[in-house]
């Protein structure tokens, strides 16, 4: 199965933000996307893989070890 195109509004809908950032994105070549003419797109898959490539993992807490002897 192909995979579905955004248009800009469905993008920015789906990151949760303004057109303008999904522009700014595309502006500065910072996301894949496809163009229609005039027109811009986004793979569904390009828009996860930019979701997965930003996401940012918790860092693990060490405790520090009071009282041991070192």
């Amino acid at each position: 199965m192909a995979d579905r195109l955004l248009t800009v509004d469905e993008a920015a809908e789906r990151l949760g933000t303004g057109v303008r950032f999904v522009r700014r994105l595309v502006a500065e070549r910072r996301i894949v996307f496809v163009k229609v003419g005039r027109h811009v797109r986004i793979a569904d898959s390009a828009l996860t893989a930019y979701i997965e490539a930003h996401t940012v993992q918790p860092a693990r807490r060490v405790r520090p070890s009071y009282g041991r002897a070192a």
